[in-house]
C-alpha cells in the first residue's frame, strides 16, 4: 500500500514541471516527449514503437534524477545527470528533425495518411509550418481527418477570421459615426452662418428702410 501511495505521489510529483536543474537543456528534452511519444501511432515508425517507449522510460528516468538533485537528495551526481540531458537531447534533435523531413516528404508525395498522423503528433512546429498544413489540408480536405491538432488550427483560424472582422466593423462604424459626427458639425455650421447672414441682411434692410425714413423727413422739412 505504501508503495502504491509512493508511486503515485511521485507520478503527480513528476507531473508538476520540470527540474530546475540545466533546466535551459532539460526543458526542451522534458516539453518534446510527449510529441515523441506520439510518434508510436505513425505507422512510418512502427518498426521503432519499443525504442521509442524505451526513449520516454529514460526520460522519466532522468527528470528523477533531476528532481533529486534538486532536493539535495541526488543519487547521482550534476555532472553525470548533465550527461544524461545532453544525450538525451540529442535523441530528441534526431526525432524532432525525421519528423520535420518525413512531414515535408509528406506534402510533397501527397501522403495524406502520413501528413495527418505526423502533425496530430505535435511534434510538427503548427506556428512555423502553418500555412503549409493549411494550405495542404485545403486541397486534400476529403483525404483528411480533421480532428485533433488540424482541427484546432481551423478553429483557431476560424476564431482569427471573426476577430479581424469585429476589428474590422468596429473600426468601420467608428469611422461612420466620425463622419456623421463630422456631417452634423458641418451642417450645423451652416445653419449657423445662414442664420448670421439672415440676421445682417435684415439689419441692412432696417438700415436702408431707417436712411429712406430719414429722408422723407428732412425732404418734408
Amino acid at each position: 500500500m505504501k508503495n502504491i501511495i509512493f508511486i503515485s505521489l511521485f507520478a503527480t510529483f513528476l507531473l508538476a514541471g520540470n527540474p530546475n536543474v540545466y533546466s535551459a537543456l532539460g526543458n526542451d528534452v522534458y516539453n518534446n516527449v510527449d510529441k515523441i511519444t506520439n510518434l508510436q501511432n505513425v505507422k512510418l515508425y512502427e518498426k521503432q514503437i519499443l525504442d521509442i517507449a524505451l526513449y520516454r522510460s529514460e526520460v522519466m528516468q532522468t527528470k528523477s534524477y533531476g528532481y533529486e538533485i534538486e532536493n539535495g537528495k541526488g543519487s547521482i551526481g550534476k555532472l553525470e545527470y548533465l550527461k544524461y540531458i545532453r544525450t538525451l537531447s540529442k535523441r530528441s534533435d534526431n526525432y524532432i528533425r525525421g519528423a520535420k523531413k518525413h512531414f515535408k516528404e509528406s506534402i510533397r508525395e501527397e501522403n495524406s495518411q502520413l501528413f495527418s498522423q505526423l502533425v496530430n503528433t505535435g511534434i510538427i512546429d503548427t506556428v512555423r509550418y502553418k500555412d503549409e498544413i493549411i494550405n495542404y489540408y485545403m486541397f486534400h480536405a476529403e483525404d483528411i481527418n480533421s480532428s485533433g491538432v488540424i482541427q484546432d488550427m481551423l478553429d483557431a483560424d476560424e476564431l482569427e477570421r471573426k476577430r479581424r472582422e469585429r476589428k474590422i466593423k468596429y473600426y468601420k462604424s467608428k469611422k461612420e459615426l466620425q463622419r456623421e459626427k463630422i456631417k452634423r458639425i458641418r451642417e450645423n455650421d451652416k445653419k449657423k452662418q445662414a442664420a448670421i447672414e439672415h440676421a445682417l441682411q435684415k439689419e441692412v434692410e432696417r438700415k436702408k428702410v431707417e436712411i429712406r425714413e430719414n429722408q422723407k423727413r428732412e425732404l418734408s422739412l
